[in-house]
């Protein structure tokens, strides 16, 4: 069996060397053609350097794995590809588009024909050696045909994937998930800012992080990486106070509006990325400002005393 992987990024080149360690046959399509043909010279996957290539080095029926960043560079390409697919391909996205996104994308799809499966992808750049977690949406006949694929993607073949229902499912519960993540990576940032800010007790945190990790009801994966880091450097001060939010984390915040689910813990966690970014730094003037009003209370200034 063969799939296509389109887009060689950090997650989707260690895709396709995960998938060919495990004997499976990848035809693989980089937008920078020297990154496909180094892989290739790496993996023994066959490089191709157009989507009409791709299309023609695959036997039908095709599956063409896209691992591209949402919006713009999936739609493009989905685009472009579409008139090559025929009636029966199954076409994946393995990016983190919005869920609601994937559920056009399929029924826009199936209209020609095409089967659309929508494949949350969890693991980073660990997931090379570790395996990946993978949430899919889609038709039964679409991911009983992806299954190879999954089960050599995952950490072992019955553990670590889902099939999780219809088109857009795989998406959204990703979503769920990154919101999840979003809660968990603010709730041990703040713990360990406690644990530092009690300086008469010199507390060394990478010691507490790698006791936490053996026993502790808090021991995860985010736990050992924050523990391995510590290790490292404890005062982090060559770290910029500043943290992305990749988008997942806003539409969980949205869809537990929409559902009218409380969800605040999540929700501040995505907070306080914005307030990372200086997005608060205009409503704390505010606040100064108002402070100062009825109170006369003292205002910092930029440059020094108010």
């Amino acid at each position: 069996m063969q799939i296509a992987i389109v887009g060689l990024g950090r997650m989707g080149g260690n895709m396709a060397r995960r998938l060919r360690r495990a004997g499976l046959e990848v035809v693989a399509y980089n937008r920078n053609g020297s990154v496909t043909d180094a892989l290739a010279a790496e993996t023994g996957l066959q490089a191709v350097h157009s989507l009409e290539e791709l299309i023609q080095a695959l036997p039908a029926p095709r599956i063409v794995w896209l691992m591209l960043p949402a919006g713009d560079a999936t739609q493009q390409h989905i685009d472009q590809l579409v008139p090559l697919l025929s009636a029966g391909d199954v076409l994946v996205d393995g990016g983190n588009a919005f869920y609601k996104d994937s559920m056009a994308r399929g029924q826009a799809l199936a209209a020609q024909g095409l089967h659309f499966v929508d494949a949350g992808v969890s693991g980073g750049v660990w997931g090379l050696d570790n395996g990946y977690a993978l949430m899919v949406g889609g038709a039964d006949e679409a991911v009983q045909r992806l299954e190879p694929f999954l089960k050599a993607l995952a950490p072992a073949p019955d553990k670590g994937w889902l099939h999780c229902g219809p088109v857009g499912s795989g998406h959204f519960v990703k979503m769920v998930h990154n919101g999840i993540e979003y809660g968990m990576m603010q709730a041990f940032a703040e713990g360990f800012a406690l644990l530092k800010g009690r300086e008469d007790f010199d507390l060394d945190l990478a010691a507490v992080a790698e006791m936490w990790r053996h026993g502790s009801v808090v021991r995860s994966w985010l736990l050992d990486l924050t523990a391995d880091f510590l290790k490292q450097d404890q005062e982090l001060a060559d770290v910029a106070p500043v943290v992305a939010d990749s988008g997942e984390g806003r539409w969980t915040a949205m869809e537990a509006i929409e559902q009218g689910v409380p969800a605040p813990v999540i929700s501040l966690a995505l907070a306080m990325r914005f307030a990372s970014q200086g997005r608060n730094d205009y409503p704390a003037k505010l606040l100064a400002m108002m402070r100062k009003g009825f109170g006369g209370h003292f205002v910092a200034t930029q440059g020094g005393d108010a």
